[in-house]
């Protein structure tokens, strides 16, 4: 069973955030985020894309955990 901490539960759901905005692009050619926040240049969704993509390779350091499996 893995182990998770405070910031692994919020770095997963940043890496949701980011799905689900790209799956609404990649679909719907609509940004979530961009238009929560004010367009997608806008320095507020600028930080929430920057936060996601540092979630998102966070995660990949979950493939090389040792503590994945507990005996």
């Amino acid at each position: 069973m893995l182990k998770l901490n405070a910031i692994d539960y919020i770095a997963h759901i940043l890496v949701v955030v980011g799905a689900v905005n790209w799956g609404l692009v990649g679909f719907f050619n609509y940004d979530l985020v961009g238009a929560l926040f004010g367009g997608a240049a806008s320095v507020i969704s600028r930080c929430i894309f920057a936060l996601v993509g540092l979630a998102g390779l966070y995660v990949i350091s979950f493939f090389f955990r040792r503590d994945r499996l507990t005996a």
